[in-house]
């Protein structure tokens, strides 16, 4: 993130208020004096009102900022309430003083621990006082949530949270207009490779739920939930390699893993290795000794650990010296550049002499995989496949390879149709190798 400027808030809390419910009077009072005793700089405080709500006037003289939101849902008062955070923090809160504001400093201090912090009622160390239904009801939501969408997380209806700036900034606003639009803000920012973590909170619940506002919200959520599974399920979603590994899909599964011993077999003995379209999958995580390299930024996000080094790049244009690896790893990446654009001659440059190529995609000349991908993109439109534009057959790659000035040592399968080619560069010194001119290779 830039550095901030003077005038910029380090943090900001968003109070929407929906429906006409709100308790205000308390709230404002303890969340200011809570702001002034963090330390943190300049703070301010919005507050999401209906243009006709008399409680502006109070805002105002608590210090606060008035937001007019006049469309009905919490949702939309919500995006009302962010769109006008100008905080590099910014924490949300329900209006009903449920949620007490002593607890940001809790956030406050923990904020560089994750880019987005949820004040859960359901880890350990958190106690939610609330009634049995109530209870029963939000448990349920949350279990059935965290189990379709694949999410770590326990309370994803918590409305007590903190952001940095930038993952709102990235996400963008929500479409779900009622609660749901909690759950969708969090996929969203998971999907892009923010961190989240929750925080234990003491909850006391002081908004009454009747049957038929629950009933009301019990069919957002559903409509909600069939929109974020497809999101969760796209290559969209920056997890999406890693998730692939475990997949309840036989042949998913299968393809994952048997890719994984076959690379890691070819890589093995290897100490400066370079993984070009890393994405998040298992063979990066696998090579601590490994640099990632990857043209999405949300996929570099989610794989970041102590240690780890990862660069946005292309892999026509690396940013290493000559010679720098022993062994480069570029795995279903190809296929997805245009052939008119795509130059593979940077991998071998930054390929030490005697260094090993590691180069796989799928094999169109075999009808095996044209089947296979063909009845992958009915079955998962949302999938990879629909973005393979680069058809390479075993000839035309291993011609492509040759000319580079390798020599082809090995060429394994995954299903009888992704081939993977292990690959030598020459030990005797000899000239760089020439880009090869761009043009169109026919299939064998």
């Amino acid at each position: 993130m830039p550095d901030p400027s003077p005038s910029q808030p380090a943090l900001s809390t968003v109070v929407p208020v929906w429906n006409g419910e709100h308790n205000l009077g308390k709230l404002l009072p303890r969340l200011s004096t809570t702001l002034e005793t963090l330390n943190a700089g300049p703070t301010e405080i919005v507050v999401v009102l209906p243009s006709d709500d008399p409680a502006a006037a109070l805002v105002e003289r608590s210090g606060g900022r008035v937001v007019h939101c006049d469309l009905p849902g919490y949702g939309n008062a919500l995006n009302a309430g962010l769109a006008a955070a100008r905080g590099r923090w910014v924490v949300t809160m329900d209006a009903d003083f449920s949620h007490h504001p002593e607890f940001i400093r809790t956030l406050w201090l923990r904020r560089r621990t994750a880019d987005v912090l949820i004040a859960s009622r359901y880890v350990p160390g958190a106690y939610a006082s609330m009634p049995l239904s109530r209870r029963i009801a939000s448990r349920t939501l949350n279990r059935i949530y965290r189990t379709a969408l694949a999410l770590p997380h326990h309370d994803l209806s918590s409305g007590f949270r903190m952001y940095s700036g930038a993952v709102l900034a990235d996400i963008g606003p929500v479409n779900a207009d009622g609660l749901d639009s909690l759950q969708e803000i969090l996929v969203k920012a998971f999907a892009q490779g923010w961190k989240i973590q929750e925080v234990p909170l003491f909850y006391r619940q002081s908004r009454t739920w009747t049957s038929g506002r629950l009933t009301e919200l019990g069919m957002g959520y559903v409509k909600t939930l069939g929109r974020l599974m497809a999101l969760r399920n796209s290559v969209k979603s920056a997890d999406y390699d890693h998730r692939a590994f475990d997949s309840w899909i036989p042949l998913q599964r299968y393809w994952q893993r048997a890719r994984f011993q076959v690379i890691r077999g070819m890589a093995d003995g290897s100490t400066r290795l370079l993984d070009i379209g890393c994405g998040s999958s298992r063979i990066l995580q696998s090579l601590p000794q490994a640099v990632g390299v990857d043209m999405q930024i949300r996929k570099l996000r989610w794989l970041r650990a102590p240690g780890r080094q990862l660069v946005q790049a292309s892999l026509m244009e690396l940013p290493f010296g000559d010679d720098a690896f022993d062994c480069v790893i570029s795995s279903e990446v190809i296929e997805h550049i245009p052939r008119e654009q795509i130059d593979l001659s940077d991998m071998v440059r930054v390929l030490a002499p005697g260094g090993t190529l590691i180069l796989g995609t799928p094999d169109y000349g075999r009808w095996i995989w044209r089947f296979l991908e063909g009845l992958y993109k009915k079955v998962f439109p949302e999938g990879y496949a629909t973005e393979h534009i680069n058809r390479y057959t075993r000839r035309s790659l291993q011609h492509e390879i040759e000319r580079m000035g390798l020599t082809v040592m090995d060429i394994q399968y995954v299903g009888g149709s992704e081939m993977i080619f292990r690959a030598v560069k020459p030990k005797s010194a000899v000239a760089q190798p020439q880009r090869p001119a761009l043009r169109s290779v026919a299939g064998s």
